[in-house]
Order: C-alpha cells, then sequence, then structure tokens
C-alpha cells in the first residue's frame, strides 16, 4: 500500500463533537497504516468566514488560511469530517471554502474557455458526513444537496477526484452500540 500524506479537516463548530471522535479515529487509523497525517480543525482557526467583496477585490488572508492553503497543496487526500445541518454544510465550513478555494488556487479563469481549470488535481478526498436525517431519506427524497455540493460542485470543479462518502445517522437518537459501529466504519476506510 503506498503511503499517502493526508489531510483531516473537521468541520464542525464545536470541536467536542462526534464528528471529533470520527475525525480522531480516521486520523489515528491512517496514521497507523503509516501515512503522514496534518489535520483541520476549523473552528480552533482565526479567520473571517466571509467573502467580503466576492472575486472583485483581493481579500488579504489571515495567517491560519495561508497554512491551511499551504497543508491542502500538500495534501494528496483529503478527508472532510462534517455534519448536515439545514440540508447543508455548516457556515463555518462554507466560509472556509468560499475564503481558501480561490482563483489562482483552486482554480483558473482563462480568457476564451466557459468553465475556469481545475488547479488541485492529483488529489483524492472521503466525505464523512453526519447526519440526524436517515441518509437513504436524505439521498432519495432531499437529493443529498449537502453532498452534492460539496463532492460535485467544490472538489471535483476543483479537480480533486475521486470524492467518496460515507454518510453516519441518524446521530440524534443513536446508540454507544450504533457509535462504535460508526467508528469502526471509518476506521475501515483506510
Amino acid at each position: 500500500m503506498k503511503q499517502k500524506r493526508i489531510l483531516v479537516i473537521l468541520a464542525h463548530s464545536s470541536s467536542m463533537s462526534f464528528g471529533s471522535s470520527l475525525a480522531q479515529e480516521y486520523t489515528a487509523a491512517a496514521m497507523a497504516s503509516g501515512h503522514e497525517v496534518r489535520t483541520l480543525i476549523l473552528d480552533q482557526l482565526q479567520f473571517d468566514p466571509i467573502l467580503h467583496q466576492a472575486f472583485h477585490r483581493v481579500q488579504t488572508l489571515e495567517p491560519d488560511l495561508i497554512k491551511a492553503q499551504s497543508d491542502l497543496m500538500w495534501a494528496e487526500h483529503i478527508c472532510w469530517v462534517y455534519p448536515i445541518w439545514w440540508g447543508g454544510m455548516p457556515a463555518l465550513m462554507k466560509g472556509f471554502i468560499d475564503r481558501t478555494f480561490l482563483p489562482g488556487f483552486a482554480f483558473k479563469y482563462e480568457a476564451g474557455k466557459k468553465f475556469p481549470k481545475p488547479l488541485l488535481k492529483g488529489r483524492t478526498a472521503q466525505l464523512i458526513v453526519t447526519m440526524d436525517t436517515p441518509p437513504w431519506f436524505f439521498r432519495w427524497f432531499y437529493r443529498a444537496p449537502g453532498i452534492a455540493q460539496m463532492q460535485k460542485t467544490i472538489l471535483e470543479f476543483c479537480g480533486v477526484r475521486p470524492v467518496k462518502v460515507l454518510c453516519l445517522g441518524p446521530i440524534i437518537d443513536s446508540t454507544l452500540a450504533q457509535r462504535q459501529a460508526m467508528l469502526s466504519r471509518v476506521k475501515a476506510l483506510i
């Protein structure tokens, strides 16, 4: 098995969440398998999550976002751990993406081309997504907007592929045994 450089991003507004346990399990399993691992815990970063002038004016990146971009460039594989809230990703995660996945970093506009050039090619991703809705219901009735956005219109748009997905839930009324089984599923991803 080829050893990889893996970046684990916990995208929850509380590092005390079950998602934190999932990120820790994934990180430990990756390290135990000999992979080099870095982590980003978004609620511990200092940055303004609002892209104030869209792409019309350059907004200076805070030191934590400069480091995050460096970690993203370093990574061969990116594991995102995040909850689904209101059908989508948490605002903190969206703000992080808005501020870091910028033109010239994640994609590049080219004159005469309909679509920008993806700049994050050569990377793969794993989404570990928690929700209180049963995953089958989220997929078939809601059409999984918080996963499709991340998978298709963010990561694959920027060249990251394949993007694999593991949906876990419902979390809200899960038992200790069910949560242990979820942790085991995450460990098995490595």
